[in-house]
């Protein structure tokens, strides 16, 4: 069995026996919030005068795909509603975009650390993932044009970057993209962007899309999900955006593989486009309030490095332990402090690379500020406890 295990899930049980036992359990392992989703989306899904549930066309409803048209000019993002893909989830849209422009055997290049998934999508899809590592000593900046230039082959067909990044929280310069452009664009490759995280950025960043590259027109395929945007994760709603013709048609042909993506949600991710425009701006000045404190608590801990992550709401950190996935699972099974403890994602799943991220934790601070401190507060605390350092 090829699948590999989800380091964001694979402790799960453990988490469980820990509830169990009557602690309480800080989930910073997973990328879902607790922030309210917007009360007036679910509300539409409510007033949905729906008689008969039908099957929704392929594509999606052109009703939404033109109101996400709307979205992305919103954002500079020219598209037009013929050149999206509404896909169930961005999980599928993900997975359409591999099928679509690789065969079996092809290869695509990431970046390390990388949203575990993509393993998965990439086992899926039978092609092979070349990994080229990021480092937590240079803030996971984009390796240099040299390692993908090495990294080409023949059977290299495409680039996946995550935008701003899952797990490192990274987000990528408008010179890094274009360094990215110049390289497919040479070798003729696609960009495939995972774009999630786009409003989360931070400082007075501001996000680009691989949309937005001039010159990469025919090359760029945006991969988009309104999960963390509009803190839904539970509305498997998402979208494959590209210029390319005949990449739509191939995904279109998937798309109708598997019927039609859910109805109700994509009356729910509709009624999203219709929020005001300030709708983020509370919810941005919330996850970095909360980036800074978790950035904060992490550097003042002995022996732990946490570069300040400039988008999404994750951040990964070097632990002072040697494993760092027996250090979780130590953490759930045999560790509590204040009848509490803390769920963290390993980092050895985010790397192709053997070897690679065993110190190294990704934390999702997506709790309000007081989980945040006492959930450092355990961590802290249990760094001082660990035994097998």
């Amino acid at each position: 069995m090829q699948m590999p295990p989800s380091p964001i899930r694979k402790l799960t049980p453990y988490a469980d026996k820990a509830r169990k036992k009557g602690l309480k359990v800080y989930h910073l392992n997973i990328g879902q919030p607790d922030i309210e989703t917007p009360p007036s989306i679910i509300q539409a899904v409510h007033d949905a005068n729906v008689k008969v549930l039908e099957y929704s066309p392929s594509q999606g409803f052109e009703s939404y795909r033109q109101k996400l048209a709307g979205y992305y000019g919103s954002r500079n993002i020219t598209v037009n509603a013929d050149e999206i893909i509404v896909t169930t989830g961005g999980s599928e849209a993900i997975l359409f975009a591999l099928m679509s422009c690789l065969n079996p055997g092809d290869e695509v290049i990431i970046p390390e650390p990388f949203y575990a998934n993509y393993n998965g999508f990439a086992v899926s899809a039978a092609i092979k993932v070349v990994p080229i590592n990021s480092s937590i000593e240079d803030n996971f900046a984009l390796p240099p044009i040299e390692a993908f230039e090495k990294a080409v082959t023949p059977k290299t067909k495409a680039i996946l970057i995550c935008n701003p990044n899952n797990p490192t929280g990274y987000l990528y310069s408008q010179a890094e993209l274009e360094v990215l452009r110049d390289i497919c664009v040479k070798h003729d490759l696609f960009l495939f962007s995972d774009e999630a995280y786009r409003e989360f950025c931070y400082d007075g960043q501001t996000h680009i899309s691989a949309l937005q590259l001039e010159g990469l027109e025919q090359h760029a395929i945006l991969m988009d999900t309104i999960s963390k945007r509009y803190s839904a994760c539970g509305a498997r709603i998402g979208a494959l955006v590209t210029h390319n013709k005949e990449v739509l048609n191939a995904a279109l042909k998937f798309a109708q593989a598997r019927l039609s993506p859910p109805t109700f949600e994509q009356i729910l991710g509709e009624a999203a486009c219709d929020l005001p425009d300030n709708y983020f701006d509370a919810v941005l000045a919330e996850y970095a309030s909360r980036r800074d404190l978790l950035v904060k608590r992490l550097q003042a801990m002995d022996g732990v490095t946490c570069p300040n992550p400039g988008g999404a709401f994750y951040a990964m950190a070097k632990l002072p332990v040697k494993s760092s996935e027996d250090f979780c699972q130590w953490l759930l099974e045999s560790f509590e402090h204040e009848g509490a403890t803390v769920m963290m994602a390993p980092a050895s799943g985010f790397y192709a690379t053997p070897g690679l991220g065993q110190d190294e934790v990704r934390l999702a601070y997506v709790l309000n500020d007081e989980a945040i401190d006492k959930a450092m507060d355990c961590l802290e605390a249990a760094l001082k406890a660990y035994p097998n350092k």
